[in-house]
């Protein structure tokens, strides 16, 4: 068998197209129905598929009754799904339904919901998950076109990253297509009380109804980043550019599925002030749906080139300052996680080694950060100009294409002048640590924070004067000066000068926490604390939350907290915290 991906067992035979037929089924939280596959047979005489938890209930190739095998389960892995096949095989059925627990499925009761009044149900498949609800080739470096039909409760809508309907159904009957290839992971579907409500000639949002009006007020800037994006790199390729607003437990900010970007509800602000989140799904329809790492092991080609453009992006909108400070808070997670992580471990590296280790150990911000600053240093060396037409060309000839590491170093050579500046590859892709020709990052407006600080903190003064017009960043900015080891009636003073406690900014909530957590403040307020790890799903939160709790000798206190807010939780941010609590 041919493993050209170590995170599947997929081998030389491929499916090319994907019909679903799926009932959903929210009394026994169970997908049931049908997959058929059309296939690639390249010589082979078997078809091997990932399968992580649904229940194979018969197989045919060619519309007749096949014979098929089932591995051992392996852990991260889950079983190969083995149909033998004939040189000119066209297709195959699997009729299968899933299980009540699949990873990449959460069924959510109405009061988990923001109307409370309908259930909820999401997918997200990044990175091995999708094979939990179908089984299918779950590699980053196969690419299927798809279409499906989904029947759900009448009173529900279905969505999906494909073609969407923006009205209910009387009947609960929808059907998708998806005539661009991708990669199972992208593979998307959601139900629920959903509404959908313009933000432009390609755009618009889905949410449930108590929240359309405040999503779409939030994201009317999208058409403009749309705009902005296909001025950089060239044609929007996905016809239309949706976002869906999730129940809280989604546990990422945002998921870039196309056509249809799943997205947090923390990033409802009420000022705009969280919309780099929609820059950064957005450029994912270039780097990383477009162009996709092949493996899990370059996850970093589709990341960090999107956070780059993600700042190009915001840039364009809202100038070169307000991006240095999405920089420079950037820059400080970056060298925090290398800290963390350790600076010569492997992990710290771009191409990561994850043999035997489940993909989502390398989602850190490592990918994110020092693969955006790998080509800010591109940019500063080669200059802007040439380097956005690199990028541009970059796109237009792997459109639809994956890439990993050695594809890309050999395309980087021939096409800039890697030697020529001396440029160290393998000091940023390869080895460890953070590179000493990382960009320095200045913002006035930080330093003006800075001062505004360290002015209050000499005379102990905390008010509002100086910071009347300060965005959330400068907020964030501003509490993370505040040293650990902070006495705990000072931060009694700053919450009531500044209400860090009750602000409606996720962002501000979440580093104010952490903070309140360190510096011995966290019983006045544990029950906001408590709240807020109850309601709010998004991983990025959690895990600084829970491992202050732990940091400072407070795990029994974590895990009650835990224990209630865990049902709230999608797997992606509950494999993490189980792991973090358990010692």
């Amino acid at each position: 068998m041919s493993r050209k991906d170590i995170h599947s067992y997929t081998g030389d035979a491929v499916i090319t197209h994907l019909v679903l037929d799926l009932e959903v089924n929210f009394e026994n939280r169970v997908l049931k129905g049908s997959a058929i596959y059309k296939i690639d047979p390249k010589n082979s005489d078997h078809i091997i598929l990932d399968v992580n938890g649904p229940e194979i209930l018969s197989v045919e190739v060619d519309n007749q009754p096949a014979t098929y095998k089932l591995s051992e389960q392996d852990p991260i892995l889950g079983m190969a799904l083995t149909i033998p096949i004939h040189a000119d095989s066209k297709s195959i059925k699997i009729n299968y339904q899933t299980k009540p627990d699949a990873s990449a499925l959460q069924w959510l009761n109405p009061q988990q919901t923001a109307g409370n009044k309908h259930p909820f149900l999401f997918s997200q498949g990044q990175a091995i998950l999708t094979r939990t609800w179908i089984p299918i080739q779950d590699s980053p470096g196969i690419r299927i076109t798809y279409e499906a039909t989904l029947r759900v409760p009448k009173d529900l809508m279905a969505v999906m990253s494909a073609r969407n309907a923006q009205q209910k159904n009387p009947d609960g009957i929808y059907h998708f297509t998806m005539p661009q290839a991708v990669p199972a992971y992208l593979i998307a579907l959601a139900v629920g009380d959903l509404n959908f409500k313009s933000t432009g000639p390609r755009s618009g949002v889905y949410a449930e109804p108590n929240m359309l009006e405040k999503a779409a007020w939030e994201f009317a800037d999208t058409e403009n980043m749309i705009a902005a994006a296909e001025k950089l790199y060239g044609p929007y390729a996905w016809d239309r550019y949706d976002l869906l607003v999730l129940p809280p437990s989604f546990p990422f900010g945002g998921m870039e599925n196309p056509r249809l970007t799943f997205a947090t509800p923390t990033v409802i602000a009420g000022d705009r002030s969280l919309v780099s989140l929609v820059a950064h799904e957005l450029a994912h329809s270039w780097s990383g749906n477009l162009v996709t790492n092949a493996n899990w092991n370059d996850f970093w080609i589709n990341e960090g080139f999107t956070t780059y453009f993600e700042r190009r992006i915001m840039e364009n909108l809202y100038g070169r300052e307000y991006t240095e400070m999405l920089a420079s808070l950037a820059k400080e997670e970056l060298k925090q996680n290398v800290l963390e992580i350790g600076p010569d471990h492997k992990d710290t590296r771009l191409h990561l080694d994850l043999l035997g280790r489940n993909p989502d150990d390398g989602m850190t911000s490592i990918a994110y950060e020092k693969g955006a600053f790998f080509l800010r240093m591109l940019e500063e060396k080669i200059g802007r100009p040439r380097f956005d037409i690199f990028l541009k060309t970059y796109f237009d000839q792997h459109a639809f294409q994956s890439m990993d590491v050695d594809k890309l170093v050999r395309y980087l050579k021939a096409n800039l002048p890697i030697d020529s500046l001396k440029i160290d590859l393998d000091a940023w892709i390869y080895r460890p640590g953070i590179p000493e020709e990382i960009a320095e990052v200045n913002s006035d407006r930080f330093d003006n924070v800075v001062k505004a600080y360290n002015l209050m903190e000499a005379e102990q003064r905390w008010d509002t004067l100086m910071m009347a017009d300060w965005s959330s960043h400068e907020w964030v900015h501003f509490i993370a000066q505040i040293p650990d080891s902070v006495q705990p009636a000072q931060l009694v003073k700053m919450d009531e000068a500044f209400h860090f406690s009750t602000s409606g900014n996720s962002e501000i909530l979440a580093t104010w926490f952490e903070k309140a957590i360190l510096g011995g403040y966290s019983p006045t307020i544990l029950s906001r604390i408590e709240s807020f790890l109850i309601q709010v799903g998004r991983r990025k939160y959690l895990v600084p939350l829970y491992k202050a709790f732990k940091i400072t000798g407070q795990i029994e206190t974590a895990r009650k907290i835990y224990a209630q807010a865990r049902p709230n939780y999608h797997f992606v941010a509950t494999s993490t915290i189980d792991q973090l609590l358990k010692e």
